[in-house]
């Protein structure tokens, strides 16, 4: 079901007229302090007894400190959605409000790192020398192809998790919505042929993620056209995307990729398909329009010119597409098992999950994906990411069966209880 639309006030009014200074997070404590020895304890010198213990036995930092479940969400600000190389500082209000999504739906503390950085190496000498006090790193909007290196380097560098969410909790959704697609539109994953429009981070992470369930065909097009084998390309990632799709070396523009297709998956930019280019697909496609804050084609355009399903990347349209729906419990599986990445086949695990949580027996044209609102949705995706983790050999800890679930649901539980005690809106929004 579609939301009203966000009206500029409103947003603006959550980041402003809040119930104290400004911003949608804070920092609390988690032990009351009432008394003089309360503080004693708590601070110094009670904290001199903490430091040795960690001295003494290093694993003690995850039994004394909330390290364990602090996650840096990290940009320089480069990608940041809709708006590109829109710099550090403005991408502040994103990572606020990705903050507050993590914390809501999975229970996970986190703080914004917004790094004004030369460049790739840069970022990743600066997140190597911060990794002791964080438990994981969420990339955010750093452009390609520098985010691929990055993630490589830290994969490789620090102990802690590094997810770039606009690769892999993309990826990941829109592998649960093609699941879902694909089961009301009769198809076999086998059989069709799909084009992803956008071959940056989170086009290239479909791609992967893609193949992986099986997926037949994939045609990939980007500012060059399609990307073909023997075709010359300037970035790596690309050249290998040459090698791995487009079977008949088709070559040409979007209108080109787009004939005969039967999903259309766009992580570009606005207005790129028309109502033609739908009509010269297959009977009845599927079309993923998921740019933001304007989809490659308006979901009303592309049913009207005979899509059978529609998903987008935004609330106030239906089939919201939104990596929301993956982050948190990617991220909560990643902390709860220690794993040094969160792998492809972690991912693929979520997408399932994710598919799962809405029941043949409802699927629907317009209901294809749970709502980030269900209160089994995080619980059961991380449970499941978890145990694939511990399948692989990755997880450093194995948490135990239904553990991660329990955990994310009594976490989820606790920041409800929290919620209850704001303004159910801020002064200057308006309720829906």
């Amino acid at each position: 079901m579609a939301s009203p639309p966000v009206t500029k006030e409103a947003a603006l009014a959550f980041g402003r007229d809040v119930y104290y200074g400004h911003g949608k997070i804070e920092i609390l404590p988690k032990v009351a302090v009432h008394s003089l020895q309360d503080m004693a304890v708590a601070y110094t010198p009670g904290v001199g007894h903490a430091v040795r213990e960690v001295q003494a036995r290093p694993e003690a930092l995850s039994e004394l400190t909330a390290k364990d479940n602090l996650v840096a969400i990290v940009t320089d600000g480069t990608a940041v959605l809709g708006f590109g190389n829109a710099g550090p500082r403005a991408a502040l209000p994103v990572m606020e409000g990705k903050a507050t999504m993590f914390k809501l739906l999975a229970g996970i503390d986190c703080f914004p790192l917004c790094i004004q950085a030369r460049d790739a190496a840069h970022l990743i000498d600066i997140l190597e020398a911060l990794e002791p006090g964080f438990g994981g790193y969420n990339i955010e909007d750093v452009a390609a192809p520098a985010c691929f290196e990055v993630v490589r380097q830290l994969e490789q560098r620090v102990a802690i998790p590094a997810m770039h969410d606009d690769q892999y909790g993309t990826a990941t959704v829109i592998a649960a919505g093609l699941i879902n697609a694909l089961k009301v539109t009769g198809r076999a994953a086998g059989d069709i042929r799909v084009v992803v429009n956008g071959i940056g981070a989170a086009g290239t992470a479909t791609i992967d993620m893609l193949q992986a369930l099986g997926v037949g065909e994939i045609t990939a097009h980007d500012k060059a056209g399609i990307i073909y084998r023997g075709g010359d390309y300037p970035h790596e990632h690309w050249r290998r995307m040459a090698e791995t799709t487009n079977r008949d070396r088709l070559q040409g523009d979007l209108a080109t990729a787009m004939r005969g297709a039967d999903v259309f998956i766009g992580v570009s930019v606005a207005n790129q398909v028309t109502p033609e280019m739908v009509r010269s697909m297959a009977r009845g496609p599927i079309v993923f329009g998921l740019a933001n804050p304007e989809p490659e084609i308006r979901p009303d355009a592309a049913l009207a010119a005979g899509a059978a399903i529609v998903a987008s990347g935004r609330f106030d349209f239906p089939n919201h597409c939104n990596n929301v729906l993956a982050f948190p419990a990617l991220m909560r599986a990643a902390l709860d098992t220690k794993t040094r990445r969160v792998s492809r086949e972690m991912c693929l695990a979520a997408s399932r999950a994710i598919a799962a949580e809405v029941p043949d027996a409802e699927l629907a044209p317009d209901l294809i994906l749970p709502s980030p609102l269900s209160a089994t949705l995080y619980p059961n995706v991380a449970e499941a990411v978890a145990r694939e983790a511990v399948k692989q050999g990755l997880a450093r800890v194995d948490p135990g069966v239904g553990a991660v679930a329990a955990k994310t649901a009594h976490l989820r539980r606790l920041v409800q209880e929290r919620q209850r005690s704001l303004p159910a809106h801020p002064p200057g929004a308006a309720a829906p």
